[in-house]
């Protein structure tokens, strides 16, 4: 009933605007071919049909005949003839205007489409009305030119000068993208422009009523004032304005107001309707193209600042918010939070990337319903998001943050006959304005994430600007992104540390260990392992190390034979992650068998705690590296107080002794005692037993009572660039 209304009142609407503007230009008849010198209905129906639909063309006829009837009253005989040349013309003109493909009314295309659809239509209302008027007496056949040519421009000055603004006025939906655009004019300059175009018409009524042949030049302040809307308005408000414009500058020269003379002939009247034509359809146009550019740079804008998976706010428009948000002086209590999906890679791997991305559509959408009014929202990057908490205490966040992380683990995503889900992380960091720069606050929060992620997942932790655990772990990551950029460059350096025999009959060429430094490519500092290898296992780069140095050794020896001719054994570290990588084997074997290097003069080193978390794993490993040639050692044996336990399941050629049993040996009896059980132990098993950080003579001599093997440490030599260790004569025994 309400839609039936609507409609009803909409079409009375139409009909009394163009009863209105059929009663205006009834004051603009004149000349002998009589006919109107502007008619704003023929822009009324146009933009009513074209919104509306053929079916609404209806009012055209209803208006053209209360016109007829109350303002302007014609020979019944003409009657059918006026009335059927505006409803032809009008169907005529918006059959060919949607023909085009694309309606969008704020555009250039559309524009000039709709102004050859109104020529059309005027043409066609022109064709049949100026008949009319010849075959009913009103005009005679001679002045039939005229009164087309002058139908026809009055009819299109219509449709350039009242259409635009009546399409834009009825859209409601253009109406509402106009008003949402940015980059118009501030209000100040809207009532800056008002005053001039007011002034702009007392200037031209004024230069009017001064007499002379050339005031109406003055029409040209208005266009000025136009083209300025033009620029910096949307296209409604200039729309309005030519409207405004065209029927003050038409109703002036066609009813001689303010001293501007009424045209008498018929090219006058053409001459003065193609130059108001001119002024109504350049600036419309002009408009249309800006705000074509405005939407252009805004739709770009938005593409840059848009995650295009979910919608929200991406990481550098998030950025850009929170940056804002901390420089506000007097801002409430906030908390960044970092959300990360647990085991989200497992959805991936298990259903597809596609179920993947609609389960973190799904999650976007839970996480946008949970958030406050004034919250900042974004997905910062494959399952991550971040959130800004405004004014709440680092209490109020933390409950905030445990009932979103509720509403993702009971989220469901249906797909493909299975209902998948998972739960979430999130790290807290309060903050308040002023205190910590966003890079700070993001590195806390990630870091309480990962910290809430090692705990089990599904979890909330809450940091501090201060926290030293998080401080550790921000400094961490801070060492993976360098010990990745080394990578990439290949910017690990190499040195060697022999490992000499102590008894002679095991001096047969260079045994050595490979040792790994890192230098800062700022400071040229050489950072030592311990420095960097922590982060690196923490964030499971020792596998990539372990074929980077694996890679460079080989490069080096392949490219130095001669020097590889003398080596015995290369021993190379090997991380925990190594022995549970199923791609590992496959790149020794490739690269071993792609170079010159023979496997047999290759002995790997892995620490005892690595292999003990998987014996049966780890032997496979060594069994399969071992059909390649390669021997192993067992590193920084006594370690673990279970070591003489599981020494026989794991089938390595060395056993390294950990130097901080050497080290003791001259004060404890505890060490000195394992020391002497390793080696025994060693040999019982047909092993050799290498001392790690021998570094005095005493320990020396100490060792070769024992029975040990081979020594390595500062007392035999301090680790060397690999090119300077080869450089230098090779140790021999120990004498």
């Amino acid at each position: 009933m309400q839609q039936t209304q609507r409609r009803i009142g909409l079409f009375v609407l139409l009909v009394a605007l163009y009863v209105a503007g059929g009663a205006y230009a009834t004051e603009l008849v004149g000349g002998p071919a009589k006919v109107a010198l502007f008619w704003p209905g023929s822009g009324i129906a146009l933009a009513g049909v074209m919104r509306f639909g053929a079916r609404w063309a209806l009012f055209v006829p209803i208006g053209g005949l209360l016109v007829h009837l109350l303002f302007a009253p014609v020979p019944l005989v003409f009657l059918p003839w006026s009335l059927a040349s505006n409803f032809i013309g009008v169907l005529v003109g918006v059959s060919l205007l949607k023909r085009a493909q694309g309606n969008d009314p704020l555009t250039v295309d559309f524009g000039l489409r709709a102004l050859a659809g109104g020529m059309a239509m005027a043409a066609t209302s022109a064709a049949i009305g100026t008949v009319g008027m010849v075959q009913s007496g009103i005009i005679a056949l001679d002045a039939l030119p005229a009164a087309i040519a002058l139908w026809f421009l009055g009819d299109l000055l219509g449709v350039a000068s009242i259409a635009p603004a009546m399409l834009l006025a009825l859209a409601r939906r253009e109406r509402r993208r106009v008003a949402g655009g940015t980059g118009y004019a501030a209000e100040p300059e809207q009532l800056l422009w008002n005053v001039a175009m007011a002034t702009s018409y007392l200037l031209m009524a004024w230069g009017a009523s001064l007499g002379g042949n050339y005031a109406l030049g003055l029409v040209a302040l208005p266009l000025g004032i136009l083209v300025w809307s033009a620029l910096r308005f949307p296209p409604l408000h200039t729309a309005l304005a030519i409207a405004v414009t065209m029927l003050l500058i038409a109703g002036m020269a066609g009813m001689a107001l303010a001293g501007y003379p009424a045209p008498v002939h018929a090219r006058d009247s053409a001459s003065l309707l193609s130059f108001l034509i001119a002024v109504a359809a350049l600036p419309m146009i002009l408009s249309f193209a800006m705000h074509q550019q405005r939407a252009s740079a805004a739709s770009l804008t938005q593409r840059a600042n848009t995650d295009p998976l979910t919608g929200l706010a991406n990481r550098n428009a998030f950025e850009e918010q929170v940056r804002a948000a901390l420089a506000e002086p007097a801002a409430p209590p906030m908390a960044l939070a970092y959300l990360d999906l647990d085991h989200f890679k497992l959805i991936n791997d298990t259903a597809s990337h596609v179920a993947g991305d609609s389960m973190i559509r799904g999650i976007a959408g839970v996480i946008e319903a949970h958030r406050h009014r004034d919250d900042l929202l974004a997905r910062t990057g494959g399952d991550e998001f971040a959130l800004l908490l405004r004014n709440c205490t680092p209490m109020v966040a933390e409950d905030r943050a445990r009932a979103l992380l509720r509403a993702i683990e009971g989220y469901r995503c249906g797909w493909d006959g299975r209902m998948l889900a998972t739960p979430a992380s999130v790290g807290l960091v309060a903050c308040q304005p002023g205190q910590g720069d966003y890079a700070q606050l993001l590195s806390q929060a990630d870091a309480a994430c990962f910290t809430a992620k090692e705990q089990g997942g599904n979890r909330v932790c809450l940091a501090s600007l201060d926290g030293g655990e998080l401080l550790d772990r921000t400094a961490a990551m801070k060492w993976v992104v360098r010990i990745r950029e080394s990578l990439e460059h290949h910017a690990l350096e190499l040195h060697c540390q022999s490992i000499v025999p102590l008894r002679p009959e095991l001096k047969d060429g260079r045994h050595f260990e490979v040792l790994l430094r890192l230098r800062d490519p700022r400071t040229g500092e050489l950072m030592m392992p311990g420095r960097f290898m922590p982060a690196a296992e923490r964030f499971h780069l020792g596998t990539r190390i372990d074929r980077e140095v694996i890679g460079q050794t080989l490069d080096w020896m392949e490219a130095n034979p001669a020097a590889a001719a003398t080596v015995r054994t290369c021993s190379i570290n090997l991380s925990g992650d190594a022995l549970i990588d199923d791609g590992f084997i496959g790149f020794v074997t490739e690269r071993l068998r792609r170079g010159g290097f023979p496997g047999e003069k290759l002995c790997f080193e892995v620490t005892e705690t690595s292999a003990v978390r998987d014996l049966a794993r780890a032997q496979r490993f060594i069994n399969e590296m071992r059909g390649l040639g390669c021997r192993f050692a067992l590193d920084d044996f006594g370690t673990g107080f279970c070591s003489f336990n599981y020494v026989q399941a794991l089938d390595v050629d060395y056993f390294k002794i950990d130097g901080s049993f050497v080290r003791d040996m001259d004060s404890s009896p505890l060490s000195l005692a394992v020391v002497r059980s390793i080696n025994e132990i060693a040999h019982v098993l047909g092993k050799h037993s290498i001392a790690e950080h021998t570094e005095t003579e005493a320990q020396r001599r100490a060792l070769a009572e024992l029975g040990v093997d081979y020594a390595q440490g500062h007392a035999v030599d301090r680790p060397l660039p690999i090119a300077t260790y080869f450089a230098a004569p090779a140790r021999g025994f120990w004498e």
